[in-house]
């Protein structure tokens, strides 16, 4: 009796070892290939400030789910408060849709809402192509125009379903004023943030904004507080609080940097990109991860050498960027720059915009006001050769 005891148990831990040396490997062979996690990507700017176009050049990437300012639903439901008092609401907000949780916009939309009810939702070429919209290939170059016309009729649930199936989620957002808001994004393990920061000569900006006040009256008072959007100053107020958020973002970001902050933020400068879209274009899907195909380099090259002249707020339709961004060297009265200047004078110096000290200069186009940024990565890129302009 104790024999054939015996025999069972030996018999029961042979079979256990033949199961454990034939079916582990198999087990640590699909764990190698689940599908890698997503990289996830924040540019991360102020309003008018190349940020929607900046946006696109992710957006138009086939691998890339991308949200243009998701956190306009939180300011229009909670308009009151103050920017800093959003930041937290702003930031779980960001957090869920880069995990691709879109149950956090109930918070603030109804509950018979739309994918159309999505704040530009149509600047998405995601939710414009499957599984989002069925009439166009994922691969395909999407103008907002012709999506809103035909996708709009999709369910909310579409836009999660669509986010799980990309590699890449990408969000713009402009209602960040602190890096160190984001840091508990950056030590999360369940992503892998990388933040663009995008800035723009404060001069330009002021320029913009003045074109586009009414839209961006209501974030203005979220930004400074009403009082102080009132009278002559009131411009003033707001682009010295955008500034000054500048400056401190890029100094969290590249000066005293965390170690969970190495490779993962990256300033570029909207002048920059004008000047050698292509360029500037690799050296930030490098940085994000993905392959600038020739089919991408040919939309940047003629989106950026178009004759459009970018006046509306939200606008991303084909311009000549290169003299959009120097408009307001013709069109702002000096007394006005030197008010700007005098407001964001900390924030030009370290992002390398030359102040001008008399009207001759701002008109003279001959002298060049962008110091040359030194970008080690953007060199690289030029000397391998891996940008060229497009066959068009």
């Amino acid at each position: 009796m104790v024999k054939s005891r015996r025999v069972q148990v030996l018999l029961i831990l042979v079979v256990l070892s033949f199961l454990l040396i034939h079916f582990l490997p198999c087990s640590n062979n699909a764990h190698m290939e689940e599908k890698p996690s997503p990289v996830h990507i924040l540019i991360l700017s102020s309003w008018r400030s190349g940020s929607s176009f900046t946006g696109q050049i992710f957006s138009q990437h086939p691998s890339v789910f991308y949200l243009m300012e998701p956190a306009w639903h939180v300011w229009v439901k909670m308009y009151q408060n103050s920017a800093k008092v959003l930041h937290m609401a702003v930031r779980d907000l960001v957090r869920s849709v880069f995990l691709c949780d879109m149950s956090v916009f109930d918070a603030y939309m109804s509950s018979q809402k739309k994918k159309s009810d999505l704040f530009q939702w149509e600047t998405s070429r995601a939710l414009c192509s499957p599984p989002a919209c069925d009439s166009f290939s994922r691969s395909d170059i999407i103008t907002a125009g012709n999506c809103k016309t035909i996708c709009g009729k999709y369910p909310f649930s579409k836009v999660e379903e669509a986010c799980k199936t990309y590699s890449h989620v990408a969000i713009k957002e402009v209602r960040f004023f602190d890096l160190k808001v984001l840091y508990p994004l950056l030590t999360d393990p369940s992503l892998n943030l990388k933040i663009i920061h995008l800035v723009r000569d404060p001069r330009a900006v002021f320029r913009s904004r003045e074109n586009t006040m009414a839209d961006l009256k209501r974030d203005t008072n979220i930004v400074v507080g009403s009082q102080k959007t009132k009278g002559e100053m009131g411009p003033y107020n707001t682009m010295q609080v955008i500034c000054k958020s500048h400056v401190e973002m890029y100094k969290a970001g590249s000066q005293a940097t965390p170690s969970f902050l190495k490779d993962r933020y990256l300033l570029v400068r909207y002048e920059d990109i004008v000047r050698d879209p292509l360029a500037r274009a690799a050296q930030m899907y490098r940085f994000a991860e993905l392959h600038f195909t020739p089919e991408l380099q040919k939309w940047v090259h003629n989106i950026t050498h178009g004759k459009g002249h970018g006046a509306q707020a939200f606008d991303i339709g084909s311009r000549d960027a290169l003299r959009v961004s120097q408009a307001w060297r013709k069109t702002l009265p000096f007394q006005k720059i030197e008010k700007v200047q005098n407001v964001c004078k900390d924030a030009m110096d370290l992002l390398g915009y030359r102040l001008v000290q008399s009207e001759e200069e701002q008109k003279n186009m001959s002298l060049d006001l962008l110091f040359a940024q030194n970008s080690s990565e953007y060199q690289v890129l030029k000397a391998e050769k891996l940008i060229s302009t497009p066959t068009l």
